[in-house]
């Protein structure tokens, strides 16, 4: 396995890979890789000749730059899981080598960016977007895999490729869980040994919504989960949405959405955490 740190490295092995008409599978990450990134690797490890994993903790798309500054950096620990998956490369550029200027691109990407994580996240999409399309712009593979943790930034990214033409085929991966129910996150490395305890109840909230879809309405079931958040003393609600699973529009009643989604972003300590479930 190449561990790739320019553009132009990159692109040279790129261009040996589809000289020999391999496909190319792409995995984009930030790092401090757990069982859910691998299983991304994994999927495309068997549906493509050559695996690249990038690994590039993306400044633009934090509006908190304590949690920029707190976020796990640990490749060389990376690098030895990648390997042991078979991966092919990592692209694992610094900040200069992405960014040699101010890349002030703006994207619109509508409603699609403006609920949930774009409301309480302003810019993140847009410095999502910008670090994404020069990912694709410079790998250029035939197919990228995303997890559907997060769900909105995977329709962002699905508009992105579709505004701009690109041709890579966006594969969505389902969410990677602990035994206990939590869903996989290089964030869940900050959490303290109580609050990783108390972690699982979010998804067993969840879970009791879904099962609760057919009792309640959309808006009774949006309060009844955030009322069940509330009664936890280490938990703090940021939002729970149910939406549409393509517009990610808020649904009044079940029979406007044909598939619904709910959504969640809880405060574990000062650990952010987000979620999903399908709902129905």
């Amino acid at each position: 396995m190449e561990i790739l740190k320019t553009i132009i490295s990159t692109l040279s092995f790129l261009q040996k890979a589809k000289a020999a008409h391999k496909s190319v599978g792409f995995v984009p990450t930030m790092g401090a890789l757990h069982q859910g990134h691998l299983a991304l690797v994994k999927r495309a490890k068997s549906e493509n000749d050559i695996v690249i994993v990038s690994i590039f903790v993306n400044p633009i798309q934090f509006n908190n730059k304590e949690d920029l500054l707190k976020y796990p950096r640990t490749l060389e620990k990376d690098a030895a899981m990648l390997v042991s998956m078979g991966c092919d490369a990592i692209f694992a550029p610094d900040e200069k080598e992405m960014y040699p200027k101010p890349d002030n691109t703006v994207y619109d990407f509508g409603q699609l960016a403006n609920v949930m994580e774009g409301k309480f996240r302003p810019g993140h999409f847009n410095g999502v977007a910008v670090v994404v399309k020069r990912l694709f712009d410079i790998v250029q593979p035939d197919k990228a895999y995303f997890g559907e943790k997060d769900y909105q930034q995977l329709q962002i990214i699905k508009s992105l490729v579709t505004q701009k033409n690109i041709l890579v085929t966006i594969i969505p991966c389902p969410i990677v869980r602990e035994t206990d129910g939590l869903a996989m996150s290089s964030r869940n490395m900050q959490l303290t040994a109580e609050e990783r305890k108390e972690a699982p109840f979010i998804y067993q909230i969840l879970q009791q919504a879904k099962a609760k879809a057919n009792q309640l309405s959309p808006e009774e079931l949006k309060n009844w989960v955030l009322q069940q958040i509330a009664s936890n003393a280490l938990l703090t609600a940021e939002y729970f949405e149910i939406v549409d699973t393509t517009t990610l529009l808020p649904i009044t009643f079940w029979k406007e959405s044909v598939h619904s989604i709910g959504c969640i972003a809880v405060f574990l300590g000062k650990v952010r955490l987000i979620d999903n479930i399908g709902l129905k």
